[in-house]
């Protein structure tokens, strides 16, 4: 395979992002959200599938951003950027990327490792890797109104428990799965695992929550590749069959409507307005050392408001 340099991270590198939408509406009948091909970094970008947003529901519990990307020959080079109101999730399956952010953090993550930057009032990071085999996730998981200002915040986690079942083993990201609790900050009841499964299995879950399941790699008869599987709430347990990987993400349904914008996650247009600002002039997102280039500048406000949404059409 031919090699691939584009930027990408827990981040949307759109130079013309859409607004986002997401907020509280009612429930829905189980789904299958089918991914969009999303080129990042220019002309020789490498492709995500993205299924959240989707064009018909916006969010999963708390988790309001979902990209999967490779395996593919890549370089990694993401200038630093700006985040709010939100927390990223950067989870591999194959390679390493360097994570450095505006708190002076600086950390190689691999695959099973976890990194988590907590965005709060304000934080701005780049990643890197060398041409390597790339292979992974990047979600975000949107704050709630009143921790939504938080200190801005990285916890990187080399070790997190696993739930073991017949046919499963669950590696268990953040929140809670079958009573294995994941050591990572959380500020919604919420649920995210990469689950390996072997054979037939049922993966207990909270009947409370609604649920998302991707297909990662290998074959499960339930799954298709590139489409996220939505399931309401009420299920206590998740069916199963086949061999390979999936991620498994779900959480109480979010009962407020938000705005996204580009990097940023607010509750009104004027918040994303002042947000940028903010980037532009050079405040309030402090600055990334040890990066060997300019940082990002924020793309031009559509024309019209960004308006709160409800969590799907």
């Amino acid at each position: 395979m031919g090699r691939t340099t584009y930027s990408r991270d827990v981040s949307n590198l759109e130079r013309d992002p859409q607004e986002m939408r997401c907020g509280a509406d009612a429930g829905a009948a189980s789904e299958v959200l089918e991914g969009r091909e999303v080129p990042l970094g220019g002309p020789r970008a490498m492709l995500v599938s993205r299924t959240l947003p989707h064009v018909h529901r916006r969010m999963i519990g708390a988790w309001c951003f979902v990209d999967a990307y490779g395996p593919e020959q890549a370089a990694m080079r993401v200038p630093p950027h700006p985040h709010t109101g939100l927390q990223t999730v950067s989870w591999l399956l194959a390679g390493e990327v360097l994570h450095r952010d505006s708190l002076g953090s600086v950390q190689h993550i691999r695959p099973g490792q976890l990194n988590l930057m907590t965005a709060g009032r304000g934080i701005s990071h780049s990643e890197e890797s060398p041409e390597a085999m790339l292979h992974g996730v990047q979600l975000w998981v949107a704050l709630p109104g009143e921790h939504r200002d938080v200190d801005p915040g990285f916890e990187h986690h080399p070790a997190l428990p696993v739930l073991s079942g017949t046919g499963f083993e669950a590696t268990v990201i953040m929140g809670t799965l079958g009573g294995v609790t994941s050591p990572a900050t959380a500020y919604t009841p919420l649920v995210g695992a990469q689950i390996s499964v072997d054979g037939d299995c049922e993966l207990p879950v909270d009947p409370g929550f609604e649920h998302g399941v991707l297909l990662l790699d290998g074959e499960i008869a339930e799954l298709g590749r590139g489409a996220l599987v939505y399931l309401p709430p009420g299920r206590t347990a998740i069916r199963l069959s086949g061999r390979g990987r999936v991620l498994l993400i779900g959480g109480e349904p979010f009962d407020e409507q938000i705005v996204m914008w580009w990097n940023f996650v607010g509750r009104s247009h004027d918040d994303i307005v002042a947000y940028r600002k903010e980037w532009m002039e050079g405040e309030g997102f402090g600055v990334v050392e040890g990066f060997d280039g300019d940082p990002l500048p924020a793309p031009v406000l559509p024309g019209t408001p960004l308006k709160p949404r409800g969590r799907f059409r």
